[in-house]
């Protein structure tokens, strides 16, 4: 009976053991299905040695494995989120359908933020999302264009987006973008949508209705707000008599539009040489003029206090106006330039705010001799090697475009439509030759950020 009963428990512990060892086979072969590809495009790509400081690749590579090998194959989670938040966007949407594990890691709010935080240093992660008027149709296509010069695209068609909205675009605008995320507006006849959109991930909601009407001068602005971790939109009006319309903000855990008191000090706000208001230092900004001056303004996304920002002497000796001087972000600073055509002056110039709220610390970031007939130009995106890439209009034709400053918008081979002759980007938008349509863009970072995981 003893010798039975040892049997017995012999028999249970080895079924206990058999049991945990098919658990872990499972968890590692999960593990090997994920990382078999992806140690297989690592290695390819030379990532590791890139990413470890080496000359070359690392070895044995895992096709050198055998497939025991590859199935026992353990690396700590934080290794491998570590791994797994250096990858691209697009390599990570096909690891999420590996196995729950992997779509649950990816989709983790703390990683999420990891690749992000990543992704702003990473120059293959900055995209210039495109929205672009057909004109045989008057139909607007959106473009997700690489800014990385080792990322280039023959096919413009390659880039183009399928449109987020079941409306038909016949009018469309990209208001801004904050942390890969992007307020687009989609028209079509006499419906209107605006959406929060994530490109990168093809993923967005649909925002609610404004409780004021949009007109052609009102600004959007999106931020993060880390005190209440919730994620904001700011509407602004043009103050202009006769047609004042209370400001607006949307935080979307609310879900719905409230308005916000005006700034007591508040003169006239024109946004003809501005399109977005930059969201820097945890605050959202914009320029106000008068006859004589102008001042610009934080509206801080927390507390919502009004501030002034100071700006240098030089800057304040522009002449004031509503379309001489316009606002935005570059490299995450704050930045102002100045309009060539309004201001009747041959030369472009930008400042940019090294220390935010020292009014010492505007620097001049250039200055362009405009010898062609461009105007409002407004900086989208500053390269490693210092280039700046602007969005502008053609005063002859009223096209839009964008280009580069390397000898002053003149060095860019000739392409002619129209009648008309224009110089076409060279670096990085060898295959956007289209300068004589409506079109627009803003820079982004390519994020994981759901949407959908943003509302409630």
């Amino acid at each position: 009976a003893m010798e039975q009963k040892r049997k017995n428990n012999g028999e249970i512990a080895n079924s206990f053991a058999t049991k945990k060892q098919k658990t872990k086979k499972k968890a590692n072969f999960m593990l090997s299905a994920l990382l078999s590809p992806l140690f297989s495009l690592l290695t390819n790509n030379n990532f590791l040695s890139k990413l470890l400081g080496k000359k070359t690749p690392l070895k044995p590579s895992i096709d050198q494995l055998d497939v025991h090998d590859r199935v026992m194959v353990c690396v700590p989670e934080e290794i491998l989120v570590n791994i797994l938040s250096r990858l691209p966007v697009r390599f990570l949407l096909r690891f999420k359908c590996v196995s729950k594990f992997c779509s649950t890691l990816i989709s983790d709010p703390y990683f999420t933020m990891k690749h992000l935080n990543r992704a702003k240093n990473d120059q293959d992660s900055q995209k210039l999302l495109i929205n672009q008027r057909c004109p045989e149709d008057s139909i607007f296509s959106l473009y997700c264009c690489p800014l990385s010069p080792v990322q280039q695209v023959k096919d413009v068609q390659k880039l183009k987006l399928d449109c987020p909205s079941t409306l038909k675009p016949r009018h469309c605008m990209i208001h801004c973008c904050y942390n890969g995320l992007a307020i687009i507006e989609i028209r079509d006849k006499d419906r209107v949508k605006f959406l929060l959109w994530n490109p990168s991930i093809r993923e967005s909601i649909v925002l609610p209705p404004l409780e004021c009407p949009r007109d052609g001068g009102s600004r959007f602005g999106l931020g993060y707000d880390s005190s209440s971790c919730d994620y904001k939109i700011l509407h602004m009006h043009q103050n202009v008599p006769g047609l004042e319309y209370p400001n607006e903000i949307l935080a979307l855990k609310d879900g719905s539009w409230r308005s916000i008191d005006e700034h007591p000090r508040a003169n006239r706000r024109w946004f003809y040489a501005m399109d977005y208001l930059p969201f820097v230092h945890a605050a959202f900004h914009w320029l106000e003029v008068s006859i004589n001056f102008f001042v610009v303004f934080s509206f801080d996304i927390s507390n919502e206090v009004y501030r002034e920002i100071p700006l240098s002497e030089e800057i304040l000796s522009l002449r004031s106006g509503p379309n001489n001087v316009g606002i935005s972000a570059l490299e995450g600073m704050l930045c102002v330039h100045s309009n060539p055509f309004f201001t009747g002056k041959a030369t472009f110039k930008v400042w940019i705010l090294k220390e935010y709220g020292v009014k010492e610390s505007w620097m001049p970031l250039l200055t362009i001799v405009i010898d062609t007939p461009y105007f409002n130009a407004s900086p989208r995106y500053r390269f490693a090697d210092g280039e700046v890439l602007f969005w502008c209009v053609n005063l002859e034709t009223r096209g839009h475009t964008f280009r580069t400053v390397s000898r002053p918008f003149r060095s860019w081979p000739q392409w002619v439509t129209r009648g008309h002759t224009f110089w076409m980007v060279n670096r990085p938008f060898r295959s956007w030759p289209r300068c004589d349509t409506i079109q627009g863009g803003q820079a982004f970072t390519e994020s994981l950020i759901s949407p959908k995981s943003l509302s409630y």
